[in-house]
């Protein structure tokens, strides 16, 4: 059997092929004490109004499903 690291290249050089490339994120850790509470800081400092005031234009020009369209 090959090495982990021949496979993992053999791998990568066929998703090349496939027009795909790997992409790796790294995201804060939600699971984390501190991430939290620098979320909820940080979403304490939102404003209200303007956030509703976002919600309300990311509906106006999302497309929905409704029973309308039907």
């Amino acid at each position: 059997m090959t090495a982990p690291a021949e496979r993992m290249k053999m791998m990568r050089d066929r998703r090349r092929r496939q027009g795909l490339r790997e992409l790796r994120l790294i995201v804060p850790d939600g699971r984390s004490r501190a991430v939290r509470d620098r979320i909820a800081v940080q979403v304490a400092k939102l404003d209200p109004q303007g956030e509703r005031d976002a919600l309300l234009w990311i509906e106006a020009v999302s497309e929905f499903d409704s029973d309308e369209s039907r």
